[in-house]
């Protein structure tokens, strides 16, 4: 063990990739001016079935982000890989540190890891990867909530307007000594499909530019956010996932756009967005207080499932038929990233017209998306399928021929991510079975050889659908 001349603290970092209001970091410079800045490559998660490659480069380049940050203050990030607990103590004992600090993480896997940490470790357990950590919005009998509305309102009694400022990056971390690093990984590195760089001035940059007070998208955002052709939302999700941004941060930007607004439409904008991330707060809360609901339905669980593996391929490789389905599935693969209305209407054709387990969907959506977060992901997955807290009703089957008609008018997204259509006329671009021959010839994409016809009928589909959940097994 190195000696120091004075208290040393671990800042130990999992999804808080950042110097900005960071909490944990604060309260370890408060403890100590000297400060180890940990990263633990966990085995366990990279093997995962739920691993995502894009998602762990895009992990990979955060750190190379942030060990630059790190550097320009006068620390480093020290990276270690094996058991958390096994690895933290050996830094305690390298370090001579006297307590570890870390923001708190509420998956059921995290829950259980940190809990062991806490019962043979000293750590502080400071912030929250949420805007409101979950033991701060409860109903007054002290049960959580599992209905939306009523969680919203209650969250806004916690966090009213003007919220919490976020705190500026320290101006300088003191690492001292000659403690052991492994070199950062470089592989996998993020394709160039995947159009979100890793860094905090990135994150910082896109939301400053949505929530601008002069002309910022989230004015727009009410009416924008579901048009899939449209470049209305935010693209903060990979960075709220990582914590490159904090979600405090973004919910401040959203309060200051609120107060802002020129017009009740603005505003209505900036709610509408605000809720969005309230969402995300209801889904990380319900995670914690069920953490069941990562293996099991919430409410209805005798849907009658078929779950053929041709349609879940056919789903998983975009070759449904249906071009807003497929088009939607593509830019997932592709991109590592998915249009939030995309993402319904996936959801919805896989557990409705196909009547495959949300399970299924929610897994390929872990192992392709960076923003993949398994409150946010297990949430959205119940909520279409029917099944979760406050979800849509199980009668709710989106057609995804009228979707794509309201949510991308002309096709412009179709085109973009499935080429084959490009020619294709609009008045047949949501239904490209329904050309007659000669627009076929004429648009250069033939159904059934150079794009398939719909795998199922959906009216046939919405029919199944209802019997299969609306009868226990």
């Amino acid at each position: 063990m190195e000696s120091f001349d004075r208290p040393t603290a671990i800042w130990w970092l999992r999804r808080d990739l950042r110097l900005q209001d960071n909490q944990a970091l604060l309260a370890a410079l408060e403890y100590s001016s000297q400060v180890f800045p940990v990263f633990i490559l966990d085995q366990r998660l990279i093997d995962s079935r739920y691993s995502g490659e894009k998602r762990l480069a895009f992990l990979f380049a955060a750190l190379h982000s942030l060990n630059s940050e790190l550097q320009e203050r006068g620390s480093r990030l020290i990276l270690r890989q094996g058991n958390p607990l096994a690895e933290l103590q050996k830094l305690l004992d390298e370090t001579g540190a006297s307590r570890i600090f870390a923001e708190p993480d509420y998956s059921p896997f995290a829950m259980q890891r940190d809990g062991e940490i806490s019962r043979h470790l000293t750590i502080s357990w400071v912030g929250s990867p949420a805007i409101l950590p979950p033991e701060f919005v409860l109903k007054p009998n002290g049960e959580p909530y599992t209905v939306f509305t009523p969680f919203s309102r209650a969250w806004k009694m916690q966090f009213p307007s003007g919220g919490t400022k976020p705190k500026p990056p320290p101006e300088r971390i003191s690492t001292p000594g000659n403690i052991y690093s492994l070199s950062l990984p470089l592989e996998p590195s993020l394709p160039k499909t995947v159009p979100f760089p890793a860094t905090t001035q990135e994150a910082l940059r896109r939301m400053e530019r949505f929530t601008n007070t002069n002309n910022g998208g989230i004015f727009q955002y009410a009416a924008g956010r579901n048009r899939q052709d449209l470049d209305g939302t935010s693209k903060i999700s990979p960075y709220l996932r990582f914590g490159l941004l904090s979600a405090r941060q973004a919910a401040e930007a959203a309060q200051q756009a609120i107060l802002f607004a020129a017009d009740q439409e603005a505003r209505q904008g900036a709610e509408t967005w605000l809720n969005e991330l309230i969402w995300r707060d209801f889904y990380i809360h319900i995670l914690y207080h069920h953490p069941r609901l990562r293996r099991e339905n919430f409410r209805l669980p005798h849907v009658r499932w078929q779950n053929r593996p041709d349609h879940f391929q056919a789903w998983s490789s975009g070759q449904t038929g249906y071009p807003i389905v497929d088009a939607s599935m593509h830019q997932l693969v592709e991109s590592g990233w998915m249009h939030n209305r995309s993402r319904m209407i996936v959801a919805s054709f896989l557990t409705k017209d196909l009547l495959v387990d949300w399970r299924l969907g929610e897994q390929f959506f872990m192992q392709h998306l960076i923003d993949g977060d398994p409150a946010a992901n297990n949430g959205g997955w119940q909520w279409t399928a029917g099944t979760g807290t406050d979800a849509a009703p199980y009668f709710r089957i989106f057609n995804p021929v009228t979707q794509g008609i309201r949510h991308d008018p002309q096709g412009k997204y179709i085109r973009h991510w499935l080429p084959v259509l490009e020619s294709v006329p609009d008045e047949y671009i949501h239904e490209p079975w329904k050309m007659p021959r000669e627009i076929q010839v004429k648009s250069n994409c033939f159904v059934g050889q150079d794009y398939p016809p719909p795998l199922v009928d959906h009216a046939e589909a919405r029919q199944r659908a209802l019997i299969a959940y609306g009868q226990p097994v």
